[in-house]
């Protein structure tokens, strides 16, 4: 039995001496043999949950997520102060200094007029914060380890602030057009069907982007009424007294446009 006080109520202190017993050599056997990279899916997975809490607008489902990225910070944290590294008073000062440094509106004696003033000075002041001398290393800073999507947009955003963009949506759309050409040619054996279906991605997200339309969002949203129709195709299938699997693909689709229509 560890020596911890049993409280009513925790508080940030103690999920730090929670994961230091947890951590220590007769601590916890399963928590003592990760290592950053065995853990980093969690804080993926973790961080995509507190999102669909916000979207199913769960304060309460919101507080427990958070808790478990809070998890997730904390352990990475205790990894390194073992080593002697940095602990969780640095992590804070790293993102205060950051913070103060970024609004120089509220702690300093910059003005500004609106709130894409302010973006701008953050993004330039980010610029000199990261060394970034040209246009190209704001492009690389993007993280490698982004959704495709959302890294693709961001890329696009960074780009067209110097001008690299499309007029408007019918160019971009044009593009979409061109790309998906690039794609069928490729399936007929003129291409690399892999790199032109990526290049199609990236334009569909350009049109999106131009369209005012979050491409993460779209897809989800889609993703959402695929399954949505699936499960319709399926009762469609029961009341047949019938399995999808055993359905020709031409019964399939009159039963997908038959979920289409009871939407």
């Amino acid at each position: 039995m560890v020596d911890f006080e049993r409280k009513e109520k925790y508080n940030f202190n103690d999920l730090l001496r929670i994961m230091e017993i947890l951590r220590a050599p007769d601590g916890c056997m399963w928590d003592r043999e990760q290592d950053h990279q065995s853990i980093r899916r969690n804080f993926i997975e973790e961080t995509y949950e507190v999102c669909e809490a916000i979207d199913e607008q769960d304060t309460e489902h919101l507080k427990e997520e958070l808790g478990d990225v809070l998890l997730q910070v904390v352990f990475h944290t205790q990894m390194e102060k073992e080593k002697g590294v940095f602990d969780i008073e640095d992590v804070a000062d790293g993102i205060c200094k950051k913070l103060i440094y970024r609004h120089p509106h509220i702690f300093g004696t910059v003005e500004v007029g609106s709130s894409e003033e302010i973006l701008r000075n953050w993004d330039e002041l980010k610029r000199k914060e990261k060394h970034q001398k040209s246009d190209t290393d704001t492009l690389k800073s993007v993280a490698k380890s982004l959704p495709g999507l959302i890294r693709a947009e961001k890329l696009q955003k960074k780009a067209a602030k110097v001008g690299f963009d499309w007029d408007g949506p019918q160019g971009a759309l044009d593009k979409v057009t061109e790309e998906l050409d690039e794609v069928k040619r490729a399936c007929a054996g003129d291409g690399d069907a892999e790199e032109e279906i990526g290049d199609l991605l990236f334009a569909a997200v350009n049109a999106a982007r131009h369209l005012k339309v979050d491409p993460e969002r779209a897809m989800e949203k889609t993703c959402n009424k695929f399954i949505r129709r699936f499960a319709d195709m399926e009762r469609q299938a029961r009341e047949q007294n019938k399995v999808l699997s055993d359905l020709s693909l031409a019964e399939m689709d009159a039963l997908w446009d038959k979920a289409k229509e009871n939407e």
